[in-house]
């Protein structure tokens, strides 16, 4: 299987490999010539620790056509709400400024705030860096999270859908009974209808097979299949294409010894789940290798086994 998308999502359980194989995908994008970015959504970053330097929430040049960055999401959440608040500063009286500044304080410990701006970030980048890439490919965290994250153009489409109707009616009835009849401006209007169509133009990219994919990365073992049927099965229910898995330390066929002999019957049966389960979707495998993966000349082994 070749991975030709040019966004590209890795994921899968946590533990399974997900930052190796994104981080060899990424190198062999770049060897291959293609203008690679690779980013790191997972708070666990291990990215850093794989090419041997200090990343931040800004794209560093690690190698040859090979740019890699870290998002933080608790940063980005606080970044976002600093950004909501200088948006809405124009727009609110002044008596009301220190209470909306409470308000959205309080938001940025709400459940869910860390995902939408990091969905806000991710959408950012997608829309504006594309054009400076070839590829783009995200090591996101562990499965649960990066599903949520997947969903939030379609859910946050229809909740900007119901805003942007209330917003309009409230603006309809001001025009009849206080502007004769004129149309009003409204600038929270048009903030809201500038990122619906953002929202919208996100979720096409990510629907299209031509341009996106999620790769899921597993282990053969019960509970890192058991995670990526249901995530498979989750995207697929919202159209998200996927691209392939990749069944990473599959145990090499001249290890020998009683107790390898018993894990690799083991791991057999659970290669055999997995064909069953996935028999529709292309695989990448990779073995189990000597040693830890830690340094680029092992990703690099790696990517020539993908």
């Amino acid at each position: 299987m070749t991975v030709e998308k040019a966004i590209l999502f890795v994921g899968g359980k946590g533990g399974v490999g997900k930052s190796t194989t994104s981080s060899a995908l990424a190198l062999a994008a770049s060897k291959a010539g293609k203008r690679t970015l690779l980013i790191s959504t997972d708070p666990a970053h291990n990215l850093s620790d794989l090419f041997h330097t200090k990343l931040g929430n800004k794209a560093k040049e690690v190698s040859p056509s090979l740019f890699v960055m870290e998002i933080d999401p608790e940063k980005e959440s606080e970044r976002y709400i600093e950004q909501v608040k200088a948006n809405i500063s124009g727009h609110v009286k002044a008596t009301m400024i220190e209470e909306v500044h409470r308000q959205m304080d309080m938001a940025k410990t709400s459940p869910g705030a860390d995902e939408a701006a990091l969905f806000d970030r991710m959408t950012s980048i997608i829309l504006d860096e594309r054009q400076k890439y070839d590829r783009i490919i995200f090591d996101t965290a562990p499965t649960g999270h990066t599903l949520r994250l997947m969903n939030l153009p379609e859910m946050m489409g229809v909740w900007m859908d119901g805003m942007l109707e209330r917003r309009r009616k409230t603006n309809e009835h001001y025009t009849q009974l206080l502007n004769d009849g004129e149309p009003v401006e409204d600038p929270i209007f048009d903030t809201l209808q500038a990122r619906r169509e953002k929202f919208a133009q996100v979720r096409a990219i990510l629907l299209d097979k031509k341009q996106a994919g999620f790769l899921f990365v597993m282990n053969p073992e019960r509970l890192p299949i058991a995670e990526a049927v249901r995530g498979v099965n989750t995207l697929k229910q919202h159209n998200i294409p996927v691209e392939g898995i990749v069944i990473n330390k599959i145990i090499p066929d001249d290890v020998d010894g009683r107790f390898f002999e018993k894990r690799k019957a083991q791991q057999g049966n659970y290669l055999d789940q997995i064909n069953s389960c996935f028999k529709d979707i292309a695989q990448i495998r990779i073995p189990l290798l000597e040693e830890d993966i830690s340094t680029v000349d092992h990703l690099e082994k790696v990517a020539s086994l993908i």
